[in-house]
C-alpha cells in the first residue's frame, strides 16, 4: 500500500512539472517492484477460493444452481451396458409384443426408459412382467400418479410403481423462537401424536434452543501398503499441519462448496484408514467428499507410488453403520437441543411428574442401554422421529442408522419443580438438496420447514437447520414417549391406537 502512495505522489508530481513518466528513479523502480509482490501476496492469500470455482468441476454443485438446460440422466453402470453398447434394434409399437421380448431375454429391462423414451411406459412393461414371471398380483401397487422421470438416473432403478405412505405432521415445534410443523411418514400408531404431545409441552413452556455444534462428512479410504512403516508414514505426512493447505487445495477442487476441514488416519498393520472431514453446503454431501478424496489419492500416489488403494470407503467412516467414530468425532451436522419444561405442563400436558421422569431416564436410558452395551443409544426412540422425518423429506433413510445416535439427558432444575431435559445428538446426515430432496412429495415437506433447496446467501444454512428440526422432533418425542412410561399409559394408548381391526386376509 505504501508504494502505490508513493508511485501516485510521483506521478503526479512529473505531470504537474512535465516530466516523462517513463523516466524512473532507483526508488521508483524498488517501489514498483514492492507493488507487484504485494499483489502477489495478496493473489495468494485471498485469492485460493476463487482459482479453486474456477478450474473445479461443476459436476457435484448442479443442485445448489438454477439450471439453464437439462440434460438426461445416465444410467446406473451397475445395471449392465448402456443403451449405446447394446446393438440397436426397432421395437415394436404394441406393450404386448415388447413384454414378449421381455420374457424372452431379447431385451434387458434395464434399457425400456432409454429405448422407449416413456418412464411411465416402461414401468407399466416391466410391472406386467414381473407379474407374469411370479405369478403375483400387484393391484395394491400403485403406478398412475408418479413422475417417472423424476427419478431416472437418480433415485432408483428398474421402478414398477411406488409405495404409499401416509405422511403426518407434529408441532407447532417452537425452535429458536419461530415455529415449525414437522411432517412425518410413518405407519406406527401414536408416533405423530405423541411427538405432537411433546410440542404442545415445549410450546407452552416457552420453547426449546438448538446449538449446531459441527458440520462435516467424512469419507474414509483404505490403502495398503508393502510395509506398516510405509503406512505410518503417510499418516505423519497428511495429518503434519505443514502439509494441510496443499490437500485442502487439492481436496477443494472438487466443488466450489466442498471445503476440507481435516484428515484424522487409523493404522492397522499395513493398512491405513484415512478419515477425510469437508463442508458440503446445503448437500448431505457423500458425492461431494467422495470426489474430493479421489482427488487426494490421485495427488498422493505421485509421492507414495507403492500405495494400493483398496477401495475409497474403508468403513471408517462410518457410513449406514454404528460406529464408535461417530458417535465420539460427529459425522454430518452435530447438534444439541434443550428446553425447561416448567412443573405445571409437566402434570397437566404430560400426566406425570419431575422426579419420576428424571427417575425413569436413569434407570431406562442411562443405565438401561449401559447394561445392553448401547453404542449412541441412550434414549428412549430418537430413530423413530429421524426416521420418520427423514423420509418425508427425501433423506437416505438408511443413515438413520448413525443419525439417530442420541443420549437423552433429564435432570430437575429450580429446586426440583421444573424439568430440563436435552438431547445430544453427534451425527445428523441432512440434506435439503440432491436425492430424494428433488421429488414432489419430498420437497412439498422441505417448503413446509421453509429448507427447501439451496440457501444462496449463505451455503449450508437449510441443512443445518434441518438437522435442528431434526433433534428438536427427537426432544419432543423423546419427552412424550418418556412420560407415557413414567405414568404407565404407553401399552393403553398403544392398544387403541396402534391395532387395525380391519380385515385382510382377502
Amino acid at each position: 500500500m505504501a508504494s502505490l502512495v508513493y508511485l501516485m505522489r510521483r506521478w503526479r508530481e512529473k505531470i504537474r512539472s512535465s516530466t516523462p513518466l517513463h523516466v524512473v528513479g532507483l526508488a521508483e523502480i524498488l517501489a514498483i517492484f514492492g507493488l507487484i509482490a504485494s499483489l502477489i501476496y495478496l493473489l495468494s492469500f485471498f485469492g485460493i477460493a476463487f482459482v479453486q470455482s474456477v478450474v473445479s468441476s461443476n459436476d457435484e454443485e448442479e443442485d445448489f444452481l438454477p439450471h439453464s438446460k437439462t440434460t438426461a440422466p445416465s444410467q446406473c453402470s451397475l445395471l449392465g451396458p448402456s443403451p449405446t453398447e447394446v446393438p440397436s434394434e426397432k421395437l415394436p409399437e404394441e406393450d404386448e409384443e415388447i413384454v414378449s421380448m421381455v420374457l424372452a431375454g431379447k431385451m434387458p429391462s434395464y434399457l425400456l426408459e432409454s429405448k422407449l423414451g416413456d418412464c411411465r411406459r416402461a414401468a407399466g412393461i416391466r410391472r406386467v412382467v414381473l407379474t407374469r414371471m411370479t405369478g403375483r398380483n400387484l393391484e395394491g401397487l400403485p403406478l398412475d400418479g408418479f413422475d417417472y422421470e423424476s427419478i431416472l438416473g437418480q433415485c432408483c432403478e428398474l421402478p414398477i410403481g411406488y409405495v404409499q405412505l401416509p405422511v403426518g405432521i407434529a408441532g407447532p415445534l417452537v425452535l429458536d423462537g419461530r415455529q415449525y410443523y414437522v411432517p412425518m411418514a410413518t405407519t406406527e400408531g401414536c408416533l405423530v401424536a405423541s411427538t405432537n404431545r411433546g410440542c404442545k409441552a415445549i410450546a407452552e413452556s416457552g420453547g426449546a434452543i438448538s446449538m449446531v455444534l459441527r458440520d462435516g462428512m467424512t469419507r474414509a479410504p483404505a490403502v495398503r501398503f508393502p510395509s506398516a512403516r510405509r503406512a505410518a508414514e503417510l499418516k505423519a505426512f497428511v495429518e503434519s499441519p505443514e502439509n494441510f493447505d496443499t490437500l485442502s487445495v487439492i481436496f477443494n477442487r472438487s466443488s466450489r462448496f466442498a471445503r476440507l476441514q481435516g484428515v484424522h488416519c487409523a493404522i492397522a498393520g499395513r493398512n491405513l484408514y484415512m478419515r477425510f472431514t469437508c463442508s458440503t453446503g446445503d448437500a448431505m454431501g457423500m458425492n461431494m467428499v467422495s470426489k474430493g478424496v479421489q482427488n487426494v489419492l490421485d495427488f498422493l500416489q505421485n509421492d507414495f507410488p507403492d500405495m494400493d488403494v483398496i477401495t475409497i470407503s474403508g468403513n471408517f467412516c462410518s457410513d449406514k453403520k454404528p460406529a464408535a467414530v461417530n458417535w465420539i468425532e460427529g459425522r454430518g451436522k452435530s447438534v444439541v437441543c434443550e428446553a425447561v419444561i416448567k412443573e405445571e405442563v409437566v402434570k397437566r400436558v404430560l400426566k406425570t411428574n419431575v422426579q419420576s421422569l428424571v427417575e425413569l431416564n436413569t434407570i431406562k436410558n442411562l443405565a438401561g442401554s449401559a447394561v445392553a452395551g448401547s453404542l449412541g443409544g441412550f434414549n428412549a426412540h430418537a430413530s423413530n422421529i429421524v426416521s420418520a422425518i427423514f423420509i418425508a423429506t427425501g433423506q437416505d433413510p438408511a443413515q438413520n442408522v448413525e443419525s439417530s445416535h442420541c443420549i437423552t439427558m433429564l435432570e430437575g432444575i429450580n429446586d426440583g419443580r421444573d424439568l430440563h431435559i436435552s438431547v445430544t445428538m453427534p451425527s445428523i446426515e441432512v440434506g435439503t438438496v440432491g436425492g430424494g430432496t428433488q421429488l414432489a412429495s419430498q420437497a412439498a415437506c422441505l417448503d413446509l420447514l421453509g429448507v427447501k433447496g439451496s440457501n444462496v446467501s449463505t451455503p449450508g444454512a437449510n441443512a443445518r437447520l434441518l438437522a435442528t428440526v431434526v433433534a428438536g422432533g427427537v426432544l419432543a418425542g423423546e419427552l412424550s414417549l418418556l412420560s407415557a412410561q413414567a405414568a404407565g399409559h404407553l401399552v393403553k394408548s398403544h392398544m387403541k391406537y396402534n391395532r387395525s381391526t380391519k380385515d385382510i386376509t382377502n
